[in-house]
């Protein structure tokens, strides 16, 4: 049995530096793009995979100079592929100008799609998030490769922060390109109808069926020890879903309350996103008979304990 520190969830704060591009490990090199803020620490990492004929992962937002800084790092280098882990604008967009200027086919994920569909009257609060354009050349899925020399990118489906989200395990090097599925310096934000709660802890789960000593994620520095991190982001997320019920057992029927009851402190930048992770716990309680809404599961709701 693990003893508690074991399990103990440890973020890191330290942050990539956006605007250049560094050799992270060997077959790695990554830029972090300019966009950072609350949600995407210091930017969004676009990760450079081999050398001489390369793939560039999540390219980032819809921003050519980001791009044109790239394309001048690589030089003479040839971009084979262009691999998306999902579709949120911070980091699938920048394929299509990339591929413009390259040719390249655009791989990953495929088109954006919701985890359900919306309810009577709800607006997804994450839309203006949603990169809707998203055509890729080929969508891929569970074990499907990507490959140059020296390099393969092999497709890991984990579903749950969105519903088409791909993490990319590089054999050659025993790591994984997470994505925003699993980041070292945050919990992930999981918000229905965009993602839902339930696939992501069932990725987690699938995750930690792995062996990989790394993870290169969408935002921030690397996950070290990535199984025992894992371990610390399901018990974090399990703590969450009882601090909630606690919540809904003491009279707490609506999101705002119990967002001020758990989140006490928190940045007010970050309300919004905890309201929807809150959200995202308690349409996965509804689902599973723990507790009951007044209607379909949805922002404003009343909730109580089944």
């Amino acid at each position: 049995m693990a003893d508690a520190d074991e399990n103990s969830l440890t973020f890191n704060p330290s942050m990539p530096p956006a605007g250049r591009l560094d050799e992270v490990a060997p077959l790695i090199r990554r830029r972090v793009a300019p966009n950072g803020g609350p949600f995407t620490a210091s930017g969004t990492c676009t990760y450079v995979v081999g050398r001489g004929r390369v793939a560039v992962l999540d390219p980032g937002p819809d921003d050519p100079a980001h791009i044109e800084a790239l394309l001048q790092d690589l030089g003479a280098e040839r971009v084979e592929a262009i691999v998306v882990t999902h579709t949120h604008r911070d980091h699938s967009p920048g394929a299509r100008l990339l591929a413009a200027r390259t040719g390249a086919p655009i791989v990953g994920c495929g088109p954006h799609r919701p985890a359900r569909a919306l309810a009577e009257a709800e607006t997804p609060m994450l839309d203006a998030s949603a990169d809707r354009a998203h055509a890729p050349d080929r969508a891929m899925a569970e074990g499907d490769t990507v490959a140059g020399p020296g390099w393969t990118l092999v497709a890991v489906e984990t579903p749950g922060h969105t519903m088409n989200h791909v993490a990319f395990a590089l054999p050659e090097a025993q790591v994984l390109f997470s994505g925003d599925h699993v980041m070292a310096w945050s919990t992930t934000i999981v918000a229905p109808p965009d993602g839902a709660m339930r696939a992501y802890m069932a990725s987690l789960d699938k995750l930690r069926g792995r062996d990989e000593t790394v993870y290169w994620p969408g935002h921030g520095g690397p996950v070290h020890e990535p199984a025992r991190f894992l371990r610390g982001l399901a018990g974090h997320r399990r703590q969450r879903e009882a601090a909630i019920r606690t919540r809904l057992a003491a009279g707490d029927g609506r999101i705002a309350d119990i967002v001020a009851a758990i989140y006490q402190g928190l940045d007010p930048r970050l309300r919004g996103a905890a309201a929807l992770s809150v959200f995202a716990h308690l349409e996965d309680l509804v689902g599973r008979g723990l507790a009951t809404c007044d209607g379909a599961p949805r922002l404003d709701g009343s909730y109580a304990p089944a």
